[in-house]
């Protein structure tokens, strides 16, 4: 019968070890053989100790750390202490062990262990490789950062905006660092050229189209010189599809921009307006004046022929005018979690409009948190407000 347990304990797959309070082993199964390569004789007292740690300071210390968990034990009533522990074999392999330990007749201590070394190095490797994507995720926040930067230097000062009007505000919120809207201003002589745009997307991808924007309306106004709003919009929407259409091509694009351009004459304060599937609000008298644009997008689609025309209005003192995208009216909120809609956005503007504009600015983003609540931001926000 002690030869049929014998072979039992041998072949099981786990280890046995039984030691006396001072720490000395009394019993080792002959497990141990297959586990670690010893014969149970070898680690017998002392020879536990001595054989399979690193050096003779781990063996003291491990010895210690035995003997104040029994110690523990005798004190908190504990029956049972988990640890995880390397060894080494009788090959100098490390192989990491999970003990159960609990207490014996005689006060002995009984410690079962397991074999966990698979396990250690799955979770060293997936270590490794959280390490690594870490790394890679904090080098990508970096680099956005970074194109934040880049962006916002290309965004025309606010200040300089409102040296060409009576007062100018931007409430500019990008969804995530970058963004896809941005806001565009020169100013030739007597006239000033204002755009709000809205780009494909948000984020990584709006950001590289409005860089793209930003520099082809630089080429088209600055360097071409044309200042008519809708050829500049036919202008934009020619060097878009050039870019990002292929030859031979009459696929449907998905890159393109929604954008309101105005430009204004200082001397006659005539306003000349055009519009890519955005309006030009501008409140008069407590009231609202919808410029409507036209309803071709920029870029998008090749192939087909889209008509931009130019509309002309003669702004009056105190006329404010409100240039955005349509991440501020898309806003998910309220109650029922609806759109703000443009409707509210029409009111607010109205009850607004007596204000200076930086508290009309502060307003506005205060009511959007507002109906937003939790609810996260659906996408990039631009609103430009001009007193004339």
């Amino acid at each position: 019968m002690e030869q049929v347990f014998n072979t039992i304990i041998e072949r099981l797959n786990n280890l046995i070890i039984v030691a006396n309070p001072e720490g000395s082993v009394e019993y080792v199964s002959p497990s141990v053989k297959n586990m670690l390569g010893y014969n149970p004789s070898e680690l017998m007292g002392d020879g536990w100790w001595e054989n399979t740690r690193s050096d003779e300071h781990e063996s003291i210390m491990f010895k210690d750390f035995i003997k104040k968990q029994f110690e523990l034990n005798q004190t908190a009533g504990l029956t049972e202490v988990s640890y995880e522990r390397q060894l080494k074999t009788a090959n100098g392999i490390e192989k990491w062990i999970l003990w159960n330990m609990s207490l014996g007749p005689d006060n002995s201590v009984i410690s079962i262990g397991s074999d966990i070394t698979k396990r250690k190095k799955a979770e060293k490797l997936l270590e490794e490789k959280n390490r690594i994507l870490q790394q890679k995720n904090e080098d990508i926040v970096d680099s956005i950062q970074y194109a934040r930067k880049i962006q916002e230097a290309i965004l025309p000062s606010i200040s300089v905006i409102a040296k060409s009007v009576v007062d100018a505000f931007v409430l500019y919120l990008p969804k995530d660092v970058v963004s896809g809207d941005f806001y565009w201003y020169y100013k030739n002589e007597n006239k000033i050229f204002i755009a709000a745009v809205d780009c494909t997307g948000h984020g990584v991808p709006g950001a590289l189209m409005s860089v793209v924007g930003n520099s082809i309306l630089k080429d088209v106004i600055v360097k071409r010189k044309i200042e008519d709003p809708s050829k500049i919009l036919r202008a934009l929407d020619n060097d878009i599809n050039n870019l990002f259409q292929k030859e031979n091509s009459y696929d449907v694009m998905s890159d393109g921009m929604d954008i309101v351009m105005v430009v204004i004459d200082l001397e006659t304060n005539l306003l000349s307006f055009s519009g890519a599937m955005r309006p030009l609000w501008i409140v008069r008298n407590n009231e609202i004046i919808e410029i409507k644009g036209d309803r071709f997008p920029i870029g998008y689609f090749y192939g087909v022929e889209k008509t931009f025309t130019t509309q002309k209005i003669q702004l009056k003192r105190d006329d404010q005018l409100y240039l955005f995208s349509d991440g501020y009216a898309d806003q998910f909120g309220g109650e029922k979690n609806k759109k703000f809609n443009r409707k509210k956005m029409k009111e607010l503007l109205i009850s607004i409009n007596a204000m200076n504009v930086e508290e009309q600015r502060s307003f506005l983003e205060y009511a959007l948190k507002n109906w937003r609540q939790e609810i996260e931001q659906t996408d990039d926000v631009l609103v430009i407000g001009l007193r004339i």
